[in-house]
């Protein structure tokens, strides 16, 4: 495998280690579950893991076939679309406050030991 070459006196070195760290992830610290990219297919997708959400959604399916309608086809719709935009404003502020905590963590001083 791969050695990690680790340079604490950038001195003479500067030029090499420039060169070699461009080959290795950083040590950055990301406890976050989600990217703007990925939050709303994501959150969704977990939503719908859980067994109370996908009853609704059959719900939902079931209501917009003509002979089983029981309701209005938006009125079955609400409770759904309630549960999902509550759970996924809960989650987004959590993420968002774990995003906050990783960023206070990576920009902290730290010191390095060296000879």
């Amino acid at each position: 495998g791969k050695h990690r070459i680790v340079i604490p006196c950038l001195g003479h070195f500067k030029e090499e280690y420039e060169k070699v760290s461009k080959l290795y992830m950083n040590n950055k610290i990301r406890t976050t579950k989600y990217t703007l990219l990925n939050f709303l297919p994501r959150n969704l997708f977990e939503q719908f893991h859980r067994v109370a959400n996908l009853y609704f959604l059959f719900l939902v399916v079931l209501n917009w076939v003509p002979l089983v309608e029981a309701f209005q086809k938006e009125i079955t719709m609400l409770p759904l679309v309630a549960v999902l935009t509550i759970i996924a404003v809960k989650d987004g502020l959590e993420d968002y406050s774990r995003y906050k905590m990783d960023k206070k963590i990576n920009n902290l001083i730290t010191k390095v030991y060296s000879r």
